[in-house]
């Protein structure tokens, strides 16, 4: 591995290592703590997009393995404006051992990628959100076992962190569907490539504009914001078109009994999901969220060692 970009990138021989490599360094953490084999490392934080996981997790990931992190604002880099793309990659390959970037153009990352010297990892792009569904699928193994055979069904907007999570899915052999308004599903050539790589893995990609039919017999439900950030001229129209797709208890129980509840965060609760179902029994969303850190440590170590 020279980058983390995109799911779509590795194999499911690959993915599945990241995951076993985060458990792994999930369970020496919580008896002794990470041995520092990112010792005299330094992680570059280029954000573009504000966050509270990401930076949290990947700051902690670095100071847990020996290493260091250093956050870089929007005013400082001005990604391809104050300075060129490759320039920056040029540079910050001198100084670092490993680039994270959190922008709104996708293809802002892959020039990274393509003039870094080191590794770069996608922290999010408009395409889609790879450190997330690593996460995400950590999560779902952790409940069930194992991602095959396992109905995965997100509710919403078919944005980055559902290309993501569709891919994991499609590659570890996880049925996917998505339940979305229409005209709101994930763009053609992502799902191309979802159904390219359930037919290697045995599994399904389905797409429905009814929600309850999408949950049903799912054992995984997940939402995420009807409004990301840099849409907030749709936000008005989207409000009046999403709120049958709301994550609340009378859809959860159209899913399968032990379902359990997603959700990349930040959650807007009252609009895609109920505080008594981000609350309740079926929710995962904090385990997930600190999830992220071992998520994180995990692609961090594939890079680094």
């Amino acid at each position: 591995m020279k980058d983390y970009l995109a799911v779509a990138d590795f194999s499911a021989e690959e993915l599945q290592s990241i995951l076993d490599t985060a458990i792994e360094l999930k369970t020496e953490w919580k008896k002794n703590g990470n041995p520092p084999i990112l010792k005299d490392k330094v992680l570059a934080m280029i954000f573009q997009k504000p966050s509270l996981r990401t930076r949290v997790s990947f700051d902690m990931a670095m100071r847990h393995l020996g290493g260091d992190a250093l956050y870089l604002s929007p005013a400082e880099i001005g990604l391809g404006k104050r300075e060129s793309i490759a320039d920056i990659a040029r540079v910050l390959s001198g100084y670092v051992d490993v680039l994270m970037a959190r922008v709104f153009d996708h293809q802002h990352i892959l020039e990274l990628g393509k003039w870094s010297e080191i590794p770069v990892i996608n922290g999010l792009s408009d395409y889609n959100h790879p450190c997330q569904a690593a996460a995400d699928a950590l999560t779902i193994q952790e409940n069930f076992g194992s991602l095959k055979g396992i109905k995965v069904t997100y509710i919403g907007d078919g944005n980055n962190v559902a290309v993501s999570l569709m891919h994991f899915c499609a590659k570890l052999g996880a049925d996917f569907t998505i339940g979305h308004p229409e005209g709101y599903g994930i763009n053609p050539e992502a799902v191309a490539l979802g159904e390219k790589f359930a037919a290697e893995s045995g599994s399904s990609i389905s797409q429905l504009n009814d929600p309850r039919e999408a949950v049903s017999g799912s054992q995984v439900i997940y939402t995420d914001t009807w409004v990301s950030m840099g849409q907030d001229e749709e936000a008005a129209g989207r409000k009046e078109v999403f709120p049958p797709f709301q994550v609340n208890q009378s859809l959860l129980e159209g899913a399968e009994k032990d379902a359990i509840v997603l959700h990349c965060l930040p959650a807007h609760r009252g609009e895609e999901i109920t505080d008594e179902v981000a609350d309740g029994p079926n929710s995962r969303l904090f385990p997930q969220a600190h999830n992220r850190l071992h998520a994180q440590k995990a692609i961090l170590v594939k890079l680094l060692t």
